[in-house]
């Protein structure tokens, strides 16, 4: 055992590490939560100086860690700072930034390396560096580690370096960060023991693998999985449709069965941080290798085919009316990617605004968890939410359901508007006027 992994793990033990945390979003922010609350003093990082002003005023923006937590965490000795020179302070980094696609669905490395570079500025020796950031197989090595090493200190005699992938799930109080158990794989032996003990102390089960790559090929399964089977039945949602038999009830019923049968559900198309994207990563990798995957790009192809089969159904439900989709005042219930989430990256809800103001209709948007849509990496919609009420509703030709929240009541949007569709089944359990719902 190196004198690096001995003083490590003995810091780690004794809760006198301290962890510095490069971007304090949806997968930072709880991260840096939990090790707070384990007793590790932790530095948050990120570029956003609205995100540290919050912070320092004790304020979250993020509905997964509230500000009475963030309050308590500051108590506990959390600080966040845009001043990248503490890093040095830290015996252990972790890297949780974006890894988007480009406008050609490539890998964007664009986060990892700004960030790599970053930490190669301030590295010193018997630092443990972490990248959670969902990527293709070997960017910690290939990406990451070259990028330190510019520092002159040589990965796994100097420093030691780990992938642990996010798995987090903004909206399901069911599994906060800690119950979530976390794969760790090192690029040596030393790097994945570290880091395993490191997060042995704020989560419920740790999982080591053998290699980064394969806990970086890990979270693409995951991903990829979810993928796949939310195409088949988006996939069967449309061929159903043309039969005349309702999907949902016949997920509803094949649920029943008590093995061989996961349930997912249909939809307006994907969103979040991973699903849309990640797929895409090992795609890219696979060309390397002169391995084409079909099923992954298919997958793709009808799962970002699902807004305008949301177009066409509402723009049919529309003309039957005597309708058109130019100048229909649409109001879109729900604009976060799922259901008791405010996180809107990637929602398929910003597609959809631009299809119907781009065939020239009137949009609106109530979320109850989305106040304000944010500017994005590819939509920069200026909209707030509107006030659900009674006489909102009757002032439009079409509500469109786009996201299903709970805190919403369906019964009353139905009673009053003039058409409903609904892309989830949240009105499966209104029982008046189903005459007005058109499913999609």
């Amino acid at each position: 055992m190196s004198d690096i992994e001995k003083d490590l793990l003995s810091r780690i033990e004794s809760r006198k590490a301290r962890v510095g945390i490069i971007g304090l979003g949806y997968v930072g922010l709880p991260l840096a939560r939990v090790f707070t609350q384990a007793g590790i003093k932790v530095i948050g990082f990120d570029i956003d100086r609205e995100k540290i002003s919050a912070l320092a005023e004790k304020r979250s923006y993020i509905k997964s860690v509230s500000s009475e937590t963030v309050r308590e965490m500051r108590d506990k000795g959390f600080e966040a700072t845009d001043d990248f020179d503490r890093l040095a302070e830290a015996d252990a980094i972790v890297i949780c930034v974006p890894t988007p696609l480009t406008e050609t669905r490539d890998p964007d490395m664009t986060y990892i390396e700004k960030t790599s570079e970053a930490i190669e500025k301030r590295l010193r020796k018997g630092q443990l560096v972490v990248l959670e950031s969902t990527t293709y197989p070997g960017t910690t090595e290939e990406v990451v580690k070259p990028i330190l090493e510019r520092s002159g200190l040589k990965c796994g005699k100097d420093f030691l370096l780990a992938f642990s992938p996010e798995r987090e799930d903004p909206g399901n109080p069911n599994w906060s960060t800690e119950r979530i158990p976390k794969v760790v794989g090192g690029l040596d032996a030393a790097a994945g023991r570290v880091a395993s003990a490191l997060y042995g102390k704020a989560v419920i089960k740790v999982v080591p693998v053998s290699t980064a790559a394969t806990a970086e090929a890990t979270k693409l399964l995951e991903n990829i999985y979810r993928c796949v089977n939310i195409a088949l039945v988006n996939e069967l949602k449309v061929v159903f449709d043309r039969m005349g038999i309702d999907v949902w009830e016949v997920i509803e019923a094949a649920s029943t069965k008590p093995f061989g049968f996961q349930p997912f559900t249909p939809g307006p198309g994907l969103g979040g941080h991973c699903i849309p994207i990640d797929p895409y990563y090992l795609s890219w990798k696979a060309r390397q290798f002169d391995v084409t995957t079909r099923f992954i790009e298919l997958a793709g192809e009808i799962n970002t085919s699902m807004p305008y089969y949301v177009m066409t159904r509402l723009g049919e439900a529309l003309d039957r009316r005597g309708k058109t989709l130019h100048g229909a005042k649409i109001l879109l219930l729900g604009v976060a990617y799922k259901k008791n989430s405010d996180d809107v990256r990637e929602s398929p809800a910003l597609k959809l605004m631009e299809l119907l103001q781009g065939r020239g209709a009137e949009i609106a948007y109530h979320d109850p968890h989305v106040a304000k849509l944010p500017k994005m990496r590819h939509h920069a919609i200026k909209m707030s939410s509107q006030k659900l009420t009674a006489d909102l509703v009757k002032k439009q030709d079409a509500v469109l359901i786009v996201t299903d929240h709970a805190d919403v009541d369906y019964a009353m949007v139905v009673e009053n508007a003039a058409l409903v569709v609904d892309t989830r089944n949240a009105t499966k359990g209104v029982s008046k006027h189903r005459e007005k719902i058109v499913k999609a």
